[in-house]
């Protein structure tokens, strides 16, 4: 059986790309063991690269009382509902990782309404999904929910933000038909 290609679009040589990118390439996979094939999808365009993986890491690396599990409890569950599966499996992988628990990833991906998670967590979900799937329809009540679970003004939009960023690109990775990587489904198990 041949291997199916990781994109539909042009996929760089590693040693072909601007020195910038090559470097965070190399550190990527230095770190994991593997370079994910978002990477290499996105180096198609380099600009675009540069510009996708700043605001990513703005959004998931920063520190705060959102954790770097939740931030990834935001992926998977908005990415379950774009029929992402890259960012599923992938993002699944990394939160079972910052969560240390094996199950939590497929149960947000599956109905993070049932998934063992706190009410403060379902309410962050919440609002996640619906500004994924309905963002016209957020309001001062919406605000009014988070502010009851403690998250301020700045959480809010980290919240929105990650959804609305993942919104993109989980359409990105689907009109790529970028496949996760093998190794994305064992990590974390």
């Amino acid at each position: 059986m041949t291997t199916p290609a990781i994109s539909r679009f042009p996929v760089p040589e590693i040693k072909d790309l601007p020195d910038d990118i090559r470097e965070k390439i190399l550190a990527v996979q230095e770190k994991s063991g593997f370079v994910p094939n978002v990477f290499l999808t996105l180096a198609h365009r380099p600009d675009e690269f540069r510009a996708f993986f700043a605001y990513h890491d703005a959004l998931m690396d920063k520190p705060g009382p959102i954790t770097k599990a939740e931030r990834e409890m935001i992926v998977v569950a908005t990415s379950n509902a774009n029929q992402c599966q890259y960012c599923v499996v992938a993002h699944g992988a990394i939160l079972r990782i910052r969560a240390k628990n094996a199950h939590i990833a497929d149960q947000i991906a599956i109905n993070y309404r049932k998934a063992d998670i706190t009410p403060r967590q379902r309410a962050m979900l919440d609002f996640g999904m619906k500004v994924s799937a309905a963002a016209y329809e957020v309001g001062d009540a919406d605000m009014a929910a988070l502010k009851q679970h403690g998250f301020s003004e700045d959480d809010i939009w980290d919240i929105a933000a990650i959804s609305a960023f993942f919104g993109m690109s989980n359409r990105l990775a689907n009109v790529t038909n970028m496949r996760p990587n093998d190794e994305f489904y064992a990590l974390g198990r």
